[in-house]
Order: structure tokens, then C-alpha cells, then sequence
């Protein structure tokens, strides 16, 4: 592969983690705003879960440039510390989603609507499966092992859209407030993984991401 089309393919990766950060800082506060105007916790997590995986992407995009000057082995510092914060970031959010989908169970709380919910997940969905198979595809074109784990935590953003989705639509048909809560309890299990994936990459230094389970080194 010519060094010229290395370093375009590596300008490109460098476009979708930018874009990817732009997305999850406008998707979050969507999704708090709404969340909270329509008191659906599923939501609401989703949206602090989007912010949370801005710091992740911002060590992501931080990785990439490092790439674009020279061939890396090792995580530096800051992507270090970038994960230690999401991973801990992430503990906060599932410490808040089971205190609060405990506290809407036992006092009957339900949402106003869902249908903000429905809408976020789908806009997600399509954006999350583009960026994945962008993501991918630019990977492999590079060999690249980092980039294709990249990838795969992408898709873990992906089956977050589907767990809201997936809760949205079932409130919004059957009315029933228990479906917002464990909506919002599987959003959390998706944080915990993530958050523990997070803190075992910044303790290991390795390049590739492990969310969903998908590790890879460049």
C-alpha cells in the first residue's frame, strides 16, 4: 500500500472517531433533555451514557493521531487516564440507573411518553451500524487490529440503541412502567461491562478496546 493512501485511509479513521464524539455530544444532551421532560430513565441513562463515551472517543481520536505521525505499540498516558475516567464514569452511571429503576418499581412511576425514546434509538441505530461498518472496513484496509476494535465497541453502542428501542416501543404499546425500568437496568449492564472493560485496558496499556468482548491490538 502506498504511504500516501496509508495516510488518507488513516485521515479517515481520524473523520469517523471526530464524528463519533460529535454525535454522542449531540445525542446525549437530546436524549437527557428529553429524558427528563418525559421522566424516562432509559432515556435519561442513554444520554449520560452518550457523554460518557465522549471521553472514551476523545482517547480513541487521541490513538489515531498518534498513528497518523508513527507506528504505536502502547497506549500513552493520556488515553490511560481518558479510560480510567470513563471506566469509573461508567460505575457512576450503573450505581445511578439500579438506584433509580429501584426507586421508579417501588414507587410506581411510569413515563409521560416513550416516543422520544423510540426516535433517539432509531436515528442511533442507523448512525451506530454506519460508523461500525465505516470503522471496519477502514481497519481492514490498514490491517489494523486497534481501528477494527474500534469497531466492535461502536457495536456495543449499537445494542445499546436496541435494549432502548426495544424498551420505548414495549412501554409505549403495553403502558407498563416496569419496562422503563428494566430498560434502564439493561443499559446499565451494557455501562458495567463497558466500565470494567475500560478500567482493565487502562491497567493492561493494550491498544485495542475490549467493549462487547472484541479486544485487538494494532
Amino acid at each position: 500500500m502506498k504511504a500516501q493512501s496509508t495516510q488518507s485511509l488513516l485521515n479517515l479513521a481520524l473523520a469517523l472517531g471526530l464524528l463519533t464524539v460529535g454525535y454522542n455530544i449531540i445525542e446525549g444532551v437530546v436524549s437527557i433533555w428529553f429524558g427528563l421532560g418525559a421522566d424516562t430513565l432509559a432515556l435519561l441513562g442513554f444520554g449520560v451514557d452518550s457523554f460518557v463515551e465522549v471521553i472514551s472517543g476523545a482517547g480513541i481520536v487521541h490513538a489515531v493521531l498518534r498513528m497518523c505521525q508513527s507506528p504505536v505499540e502502547s497506549r500513552d498516558q493520556f488515553e490511560r487516564q481518558a479510560l480510567r475516567i470513563t471506566g469509573w464514569a461508567f460505575y457512576l452511571l450503573v450505581a445511578g440507573m439500579v438506584i433509580g429503576a429501584l426507586f421508579n418499581i417501588l414507587q410506581g412511576s411510569h413515563p409521560m411518553t416513550t416516543v422520544p425514546g423510540i426516535i433517539v434509538s432509531l436515528v442511533s441505530i442507523a448512525t451506530m451500524w454506519w460508523l461500525m461498518s465505516a470503522k471496519m472496513k477502514v481497519g481492514k484496509a490498514l490491517h489494523s487490529e486497534a481501528i477494527i476494535a474500534d469497531a466492535n465497541c461502536t457495536k456495543t453502542c449499537l445494542w445499546l440503541s436496541i435494549v432502548l428501542l426495544a424498551s420505548s416501543l414495549l412501554y409505549e404499546f403495553f403502558h407498563i412502567g416496569l419496562v422503563d425500568a428494566v430498560g434502564s437496568l439493561g443499559i446499565a449492564w451494557f455501562a458495567w461491562r463497558e466500565g470494567k472493560e475500560s478500567l482493565e485496558t487502562a491497567r493492561t496499556g493494550k491498544l485495542g478496546c475490549c467493549c462487547g468482548g472484541s479486544c485487538g491490538a494494532l
